[in-house]
């Protein structure tokens, strides 16, 4: 996937999306090159799950949450469960991390298909917490800034593990 984050026109969805996988491709970059191993390693004792193959597949499986659970209302089948609700985390740090980039890029490039067809304006059919029912223009936003925290977790974790900075 190209990393741009100049959209090919200048309208709200053409920005939205492409700011949205700006920010997933930047995920993906910051993996290049990692060993299995490093990608399940915990840097920070008070943050065991924070690892960079914990924080991918949190990624792939928050844009499921949003795309398929709220928005559409689909069951969910999520990895989490009552005695384990960040259970995400922990299986990413427990797969290949080629195989976690992959399911998250697979997950994207469903959620572009999505998103294409349906208008910003369509409504979540779930409520959020506040009992809102959300515009998809909402999630889409919401994720551009899940998925950018997300890459500085992920460029600290990256400079810790083997000095790997950048943009």
């Amino acid at each position: 996937m190209t990393r741009t984050d100049t959209p090919t026109s200048w309208d709200e969805r053409t920005t939205l999306t492409t700011f949205l996988d700006y920010a997933r491709a930047t995920a993906q970059h910051k993996c290049l090159g990692i060993a299995d191993q490093d990608a399940a390693r915990v840097l920070l004792p008070t943050s065991p799950l924070m690892t960079v193959g914990g924080l991918i597949n949190h990624l792939r499986w928050v844009e499921y949450s949003w795309f398929q659970w709220t928005f559409l209302g689909e069951e969910d089948e999520g990895p989490w469960t009552d005695e384990e609700p960040d259970r995400e985390m922990s299986i990413g740090a427990e797969l290949p991390i080629a195989q976690v980039l992959a399911e998250y890029e697979a997950q994207c490039e469903r959620y572009r298909a999505l998103v294409a067809g349906l208008d910003l304006d369509a409504r979540a059919v779930r409520p959020i917490r506040d009992g809102e029912l959300v515009t998809l223009r909402w999630i889409l936003l919401h994720l551009v800034e899940e998925t950018a925290r997300h890459n500085g977790h992920l460029d600290l974790l990256r400079e810790m593990i083997d000095g790997v900075t950048g943009h």
